[in-house]
C-alpha cells in the first residue's frame, strides 16, 4: 500500500518562508513522478509544482514560479517543496501525489489532480499577519 506523509505546514506571515516534505513508506520515489497539489476552501484542487523521476525535470504553476521549488532526496526517500516569498493568496491545504505508473515525466498532464492516483492527507499552510 502506497503512503505519503506531508509535513511542514503552518502560519506564516506574508513575505515568509516554509518547507513542506512528502515522504514515502512502502515504495520508492525514486522512480515516480510526485506532484504537489493545493485546495482553499471554496476552491478546486490545483497543481502546484512536480518532479520528474527520471531526469528531475519539474513543473511550476505561474502562480508560483520564481517562488516556490521543488527538489528530492533520494537518501530520505522524501521529496520538498520550498516556499519562499508567501502570499495570503498561498493559503490552503497542500497535498503530494503520484500516479501508479513510473518512468513518466512532469508537464501539465501530471499538473491536473485527476490524473494523480495516491494522495498524502494534507498539510494546512496559512500566510497571514
Amino acid at each position: 500500500q502506497v503512503q505519503l506523509v506531508e509535513s511542514g505546514g503552518g502560519l506564516v506571515q506574508p513575505g515568509g518562508s516554509l518547507r513542506l516534505s512528502c515522504a514515502a513508506s512502502k515504495f520508492t520515489l525514486d522512480y515516480y513522478v510526485i506532484g504537489w497539489f493545493r485546495q482553499a476552501p471554496g476552491k478546486e484542487r490545483e497543481g502546484v509544482s512536480c518532479i520528474s523521476s527520471s531526469d528531475g525535470s519539474t513543473y511550476y504553476a505561474e502562480s508560483v514560479k520564481g517562488r516556490f521549488t521543488i527538489s528530492r532526496d533520494y537518501a530520505k526517500n522524501t521529496v520538498y517543496l520550498q516556499m519562499n516569498s508567501l502570499k495570503p493568496e498561498d493559503t490552503a491545504v497542500y497535498y503530494c501525489a503520484t500516479p501508479d505508473e513510473t518512468g513518466v515525466m512532469c508537464g501539465v498532464y501530471y499538473s491536473d489532480a485527476a490524473n494523480m492516483d495516491y494522495w498524502g492527507q494534507g498539510t494546512q499552510v496559512t500566510v497571514s499577519s
